[in-house]
């Protein structure tokens, strides 16, 4: 117990001494405040000279920091290079690293602004860089370097010849320090390219090729990098005469870092060079150089991969074919070095016991050989799009095909990352023969390595459009066999591992790039494969860009789906899971949604579909919400139109009162607040103006606008087309089934007598007469007059028949109309038939205009009868009541028009007084009719008791009067 009560105090004693960030309680001393206090009245120059003086090196850094901005006052100009300057030059002397960095970016700044004079700034500030280059502390000298090889480039050349070329050429003297020598080779390229060629001749050239032959190999590294500034400087012929022969020994330096320092600046000055002197000289040395790095597989070989596609490219015009072979070839080797290398070593490595092991160094040297192998790859996967062009997309299914299928597959993934990320250049290169890498890019869609799928996926809209435009114009539901057809659903796939990383930007990409569909997947496939995984994205993501990338690009794809129902189901799920959600983040998502909405579809279809939802949430319980509805509030005024939009307008002026009257919460009254400021800025035109004012501003939006307009006229179409094709199909097949029929029966061509129209014949059964007449019909009224077409029970008749017995069409008998109402009767008019002269016994049926007749019954007025106009007739139900106190379906009388909003009601009338239907039963109670008022026909006199004696029926039977009908009873 005593040693662990010790080992806890010790721990907590330790514990104690690592709390460095708990601030010290002890107040600052009298004499450390003193030390910090500056007297208030002093001016900023006086101040800057007294903190420069005695002020501690946190202050003194702030005055160097703040020296342009006392250099711009004109007033304190000249007073601040008199007093301040000269003390922050003597301060720099002893002055810390962090103030020397400061001082070298102020003094920068001050020549960038030209906040002095060139001749002060290099009488003062060029003085002070220059002593300052040759710090013994490397950084601040490279911080100073660089400074004045950008001060460099905005100084005049006289001021660059007198003050700083002298002191170059005096740093690269072989007495000198190798720190000195390396600063003079970087000051001597950047100055190369500011003087004439006899002065770089003169002055320059000896300097530079003593620099090239230095003891130090960090020397002659930094000169050869050098040479392709001071080549440009000399021209052509001086430097086929001065640097080639100091670049070709160079190039075959014995050490490495020579040796790639000259392998780039060849690469970089074959621009310069003419057509012999690349055949002659630098082809040769190129190719000595590539052999000499597969041979020693050293540092060079990644450096000579990566160069390989710039140094082909560049001397692609002065090869013979076999040399342009030569490189082709070599280019295979290096995107294969080091595959069976590495599977042998990997079983020596296993085989290795612990007893047999060497020393750790000797591993080491086999993992970085390995490394620098796997780099020669991935180098040369990068260059691959070069070396496409340089073969040619011809030569590319004989030459490289097999390389890249084997890049692609390589076992390292840094190595298919980079393929990956260059396979859109490669098509485009390809053209037409994309197709032949249709296998590798599935390949790579389905790799486990999320950087290997970050190279394919975020370019997957160009590899689409490159496998659209290749000969193959369609989508993947015209044409099974395509390239798309594999790719898409690769494409598709890969959503799987990618969500199962933590990288949700990689998400957010993939889920923008499905939007890329759009153009090569047809409606039915974008609904039933593509939306589903937006839809299940957004909501399920975790990340909220993840969420609005796929809010994006699922608003994008519904406008080419053609469905209107799948459309609308879309979009009614939007508002169901995120506007009406229960959780406050989906309804956060829903603003954003409509923020797209807005962006993609038109004003008219926001107005009509998310408008008043979107208002819906000013009443939202969560503050945060209300606060992001004040943020889309102007966006929504600058939606509407007048007067169109008037009562929209109004909804949106009574969210703002009710937020600004109402609301407790500071931050969205803030927010409401701002949104009024914005409100009143924002003109509403009128929609007169809007035509010849604002056309251009809306010309985008009607754009969108008749794009939906089409998508829904050509639903319209193809609906059509189905059924007209549906209707000639069922045509089709009745007149095959008539053909049928009419073999069977005979080569007779008569047409039978159709089913149900035996009702005048003797011996029709009792099928046939429930056929005939309604189900409120009785047998007793076999003998009355009933119309053929009649339909059954619960129906009513949609057209006028002509009569058999004669050629015109029949009127409907009327009847007096007894004890009518005096109220309904001043509410009522009376429409009286007017008979044909001539022609006043026949009959008519009465067309209630409440449904179409049967096609099994259409035989009936097909010719071409003129029917008299409706406006003429009273309208009748179908389905008489016969029986009193029974409720039935509605009776033959006439309709009531109703002159308010209360339901119709009807006058009892003695016996008689109803007006029965053609073909119903006799006499019946019924309401007496309220006949609507038109401008045809007034209410004088009562109508005639007495129908036309008999009228023929449609059969040729004599139907007997309503007279005799009583006088029967």
């Amino acid at each position: 117990m005593g040693s662990l009560d010790a080992t806890s105090t010790s721990l907590a004693e330790d514990l104690q001494d690592l709390q460095l960030d708990r601030p010290n309680k002890g107040l600052k001393s009298v004499e450390e405040l003193e030390k910090l206090t500056v007297d208030e009245q002093l001016s900023d120059i006086e101040r800057s000279v007294y903190l420069l003086s005695s002020g501690q090196e946190v202050q003194r850094i702030s005055v160097i920091h703040n020296l342009p901005d006392l250099l711009r006052d004109t007033e304190s100009h000249d007073e601040c290079m008199r007093r301040v300057v000269p003390k922050v030059r003597e301060v720099l002397h002893v002055a810390q690293t962090e103030m020397q960095l400061a001082a070298s970016s102020a003094f920068l700044q001050i020549l960038q602004k030209n906040l002095v004079p060139i001749q002060n700034y290099s009488q003062t500030f060029l003085q002070t860089i220059l002593n300052s280059v040759d710090s013994k502390d490397p950084d601040v000298a490279s911080a100073w370097l660089d400074t004045l090889l950008d001060v460099i480039d905005l100084l005049p050349k006289e001021v660059i010849k007198k003050e700083i070329l002298g002191s170059a050429i005096a740093k690269g003297q072989l007495a000198q320090s190798v720190q000195s020598r390396l600063a003079c080779c970087r000051i001597l390229g950047k100055i190369s390219t500011k003087f004439e060629p006899f002065v770089i001749k003169k002055e320059i050239l000896p300097v530079v090729q003593s620099l090239c032959q230095d003891v130090d190999y960090e020397v002659r590294g930094c000169m050869c990098r050098q040479l392709d500034c001071v080549s440009r400087g000399l021209g052509l012929e001086a430097t086929k005469s001065a640097i080639l022969p100091e670049l070709v020994e160079l190039t075959n330096d014995e050490e490495c870092h020579v040796r790639i320092a000259g392998l780039e600046t060849v690469v970089n000055i074959l621009t310069l060079l003419d057509a012999e002197t690349c055949s002659a000289t630098i082809i040769p040395l190129v190719c000595k150089i590539c052999q000499q790095a597969v041979q020693a597989e050293d540092a060079t070989l990644p450096v000579v991969a990566t160069q390989l596609g710039k140094l082909c490219h560049g001397i692609a015009d002065n090869l013979t074919d076999e040399q342009k072979q030569w490189f082709i070839d070599y280019y295979k080797k290096l995107c294969h070095v080091g595959l069976e290398k590495n599977k042998a070593s990997s079983r020596v490595t296993m085989a290795v016991s612990d007893k047999e092991r060497t020393k750790e160094s000797d591993l080491t040297d086999i993992f970085e050989l390995e490394d620098k192998l796997v780099e020669c790859r991935k180098n040369s996967a990068f260059n691959f799009p070069a070396m496409v062009l340089f073969s040619g997309a011809k030569q590319f299914k004989q030459e490289l095909h097999v390389t890249f299928t084997h890049l692609c597959k390589d076992p390292h993934f840094i190595v298919r990352k980079t393929i990956s990320g260059g396979f859109h250049e490669v098509c485009k290169l390809l053209g037409n023969s994309a197709q032949l890498i249709q296998a590798d890019v599935v390949a790579l869609l389905k790799d486990e390595s999320i950087e290997v799928l970050k190279g394919v996926v975020s370019n997957m809209p160009a590899i689409l459009d490159c496998y659209m435009t290749s000969g193959s114009n369609h989508t993947i539901s015209e044409s099974k066999s395509g390239p798309l057809s594999d790719i898409i659903p690769a494409f598709l796939a890969s959503e799987n591992a990618i969500f199962t990383s933590n990288n949700w930007r990689l998400q957010q990409e993939l889920m923008e790039n499905m939007a890329c569909l759009i153009k090569c997947y047809s409606s039915e496939n974008l609904y039933n494969k593509v939306i589903p995984i937006l839809r299940q994205k957004l909501s399920k993501a975790r990340a909220l860009p993840v969420k609005v990338a796929a809010a994006r690009s699922l608003l994008t794809l519904t406008r080419k789906v053609k469905k209107h129902e799948q459309r609308e189901e879309i979009f009614h799920s939007l508002i169901h899971d995120f506007c009406h959600a229960r959780k406050c983040y989906w309804r956060s998502v829903f603003i954003d949604i409509c923020r797209i909405v807005i962006e993609l579809y038109s004003k008219k279809f926001f107005k009509e579909s998310f408008y008043e939802y979107l208002l819906e949430l000013h009443t939202d319980s969560v503050p945060n919400i209300r606060l992001r509805l004040c943020s889309i509030l102007p966006d929504l005024k600058r939606l509407l139109i007048l007067p169109t939009d008037r009562g929209l307008l109004q909804q949106l002026d009574a969210c703002v009162r009710k937020l600004l009257v109402s609301e407790k919460d500071r931050d969205v009254s803030e927010g409401i607040q701002d949104a009024v400021e914005e409100l009143d800025k924002i003109h509403i035109p009128m929609q007169s103006m809007t035509r010849r004012n604002f056309f251009e501003q809306d010309l985008e939006d009607q754009k969108k606008e008749e794009e939906e307009k089409l998508l829904l006229e050509n639903e319209e179409k193809e609906l059509k087309k189905e059924e007209e094709a549906a209707e000639k199909k069922k045509g089709d097949k009745r007149n095959l089934v008539s053909a049928k029929k009419g073999s069977e029966n005979g080569s007779s061509k008569i047409p039978g007598p159709r089913k149900g129209s035996r009702a005048g014949l003797p011996g029709s059964n009792t099928a046939t007469k429930k056929f005939l007449y309604p189900s409120h019909i009785t047998s007793e009224d076999e003998n009355r007059p009933v119309i053929p077409n009649s339909k059954i029970a619960g129906t009513s008749n949609n057209k006028l028949v002509k009569s058999k017995s004669s050629n015109c069409i029949s009127q409907i008998p009327r009847r007096d109309v007894e004890d009518l109402d005096s109220k309904e009767l001043s509410k009522t008019k009376i429409v009286s038939p007017v008979p044909a002269p001539g022609k006043s016994g026949n009959k008519v049926q009465v067309n209630s205009n409440t449904s179409k007749q049967s096609s099994g019954e259409s035989n009936i007025n097909k010719k071409g009868v003129s029917s008299p106009k409706l406006s003429r007739l009273p309208l009748y139900s179908s389905n008489p009541n016969i029986h009193q106190g029974r409720p039935s379906s509605p009776s033959l009388i006439p309709i009531k028009a109703s002159t308010s909003g209360t339901t119709n009601k009807t006058s009892k009338t003695t016996r008689g007084s109803g007006i029965p239907a053609p073909g119903s039963a006799g006499l019946r109670r019924a309401s007496v009719p309220t006949l609507s008022t038109t401008r045809r026909g007034s209410l004088s006199g009562q109508l005639s008791t007495e129908v036309n004696p008999k009228a023929k029926s449609s059969n040729g039977a004599m139907s007997p009067s309503i007279k005799e009908r009583k006088k029967s009873r």
